[in-house]
């Protein structure tokens, strides 16, 4: 099957590594994986914190870029939903039925819904030998509803031990814009995520947003516990032979 990338502007930018790890992931399992250099910001941001306007542009650029693409394939949840949930109600707000229409002909998939729902895989060959836990970040499960299949993906990588996450379902407290205009709520709630993190004597958390793992990795690291951030994308990515 050939695959659509979309990495997303904050991976690409900050967490190049992960789209990397997509890549050699869906390349491992058969598949050819393209990359419209086209592609930029979905708007996401944009369109929540009320730049409306500016938010159909992204939306119109986004579109444009993966057309003709039959399956896109992005490691942020976040962004899956916003071109899934969103995109609908920014082109009502721009009254524009050809934005609506485009949106409607792109297929975007969160990357463990690619996996699981679509390929039909579970075991994806992964080698990872440490104790990991799992935080499912507010888009992916409130938004998407991916529900278990990050777990699933991981409770199949060889070597991996799973620890459950105590309040796994509380938010991290990063929300985009929400971490700087309310900064005090924000690291409250990073606090508590991190505490729960810590109870589970993981080596490494993993999402599927690395928006929030950057959140939770910064607390982490202040405290120096030894525990890393990483992208769920990347553990799968991972085999015996690295």
């Amino acid at each position: 099957m050939r695959v659509a990338l979309f990495v997303a502007c904050f991976d690409d930018a900050v967490f190049p590594a992960t789209g990397k790890a997509v890549t050699a992931l869906l390349e491992r399992l058969g598949h050819e994986v393209r990359y419209p250099p086209g592609q930029t910001c979905c708007g996401q941001v944009h369109w929540t914190t009320g730049y409306h306007r500016e938010a159909a542009d992204l939306a119109r650029g986004f579109t444009a870029a993966f057309e003709g693409h039959e399956v896109v394939v992005t490691p942020s949840a976040s962004c899956a939903a916003a071109v899934r949930d969103a995109y609908p109600r920014i082109a009502r707000a721009a009254r524009d039925p050809g934005l609506a229409r485009a949106a409607e002909g792109v297929a975007v998939y969160e990357l463990t819904e690619f996996l699981v729902d679509v390929l039909g895989v579970v075991d994806v060959g992964a080698y990872f030998p440490h104790r990991v836990t799992y935080h499912p970040t507010c888009q992916s499960a409130r938004t998407l509803g991916v529900a278990d299949r990050p777990l699933r993906l991981l409770r199949a990588v060889k070597g991996l031990e799973l620890a459950e996450l105590p309040a796994a379902e509380e938010c991290c407290g990063f929300g985009g814009a929400f971490a700087m205009k309310n900064a005090d709520v924000s690291v409250a709630m990073v606090a508590d995520k991190v505490r729960h993190v810590r109870e589970t004597g993981a080596d490494v958390v993993c999402a599927v947003d690395n928006s929030c793992l950057a959140h939770i990795g910064g607390a982490l690291s202040r405290l120096r516990g030894g525990v890393r951030a990483m992208h769920l994308a990347e553990i799968l990515a991972g085999t015996e032979e690295r």
